[in-house]
């Protein structure tokens, strides 16, 4: 049995911090709480809060760090033996939103200025690209082996499209008001079964013209001013 590493002091007041923040954020809003309040928070100077993390977006550039990490086995284990890429699908987005649930009004706070890449938080920002990068690549392994041809040139970019999937599913879910988000479940399950339908569909001669309009969408989409 591998011998558990324990944490220094350094990790541990680190740990202490974020999760004081995290609370605060929840408490107060991410706007209203300050860097004075989260060390007050966590018991440590306020100096103290500053020389591991020099801004609250740290804190939260380093929370999305660590989910992501924390995330990695609880997936791979969901997805397990699920042969089936509706199935996969869903529970890779349910994984996700099952992991953030206690922090739900974080992200939704963040909402106002996650649709600009320039803001450091944003999902589309170059500071949250290694982050974006890893989950683009589980939407990758959920197609290999999933018994869906997919076609040449849709398959380089689909784990980006899926990706884009998931923040329409996590956007939605985070401005749910329903019962325990049952809206947000409906949702992802009537959309996975209709994103499957249309991968599948993509496949059909008859349909590769307009396949190959969507290939040209995303290339602009993806691809600053539309060029290589």
């Amino acid at each position: 049995m591998p011998a558990v590493r324990t944490k220094t002091k350094s990790e541990e007041t680190r740990a202490v911090i974020m999760d004081a923040a995290l609370a605060l954020f929840r408490q107060e809003g991410f706007d209203k709480s300050t860097m004075r309040g989260i060390a007050e928070n966590a018991g440590v100077a306020t100096g103290a809060a500053y020389y591991y993390y020099p801004s609250k977006e740290a804190i939260v550039l380093e929370f999305f760090e660590r989910s992501c990490e924390e995330m990695r086995p609880v997936i791979a284990a969901a997805l397990e033996n699920l042969p089936d890429l509706d199935a996969r699908l869903r529970e890779l987005i349910r994984v996700k939103l099952h992991y953030f649930q206690p922090n739900r009004s974080v992200l939704r706070a963040l909402l106002r200025t996650g649709a600009d890449p320039g803001y450091p938080l944003s999902p589309f920002s170059s500071q949250t690209k290694d982050i974006r990068d890893i989950d683009i690549a589980w939407f990758g392994r959920i197609l290999v082996d999933s018994g869906v041809r997919i076609p040449k040139d849709l398959k380089p970019m689909l784990p980006g499209i899926l990706w884009f999937f998931q923040m329409g599913i996590i956007l939605f879910w985070v401005v749910d008001d329903s019962p325990d988000q049952v809206r947000t479940q409906q949702l992802l399950e009537l959309s996975a079964k209709s994103v499957v339908f249309l991968i599948r569909a993509s496949a059909l001669p008859f349909l590769r013209p307009l396949r190959k309009t969507v290939v040209q969408l995303v290339e602009i989409v993806r691809t600053p001013g539309g060029k290589e």
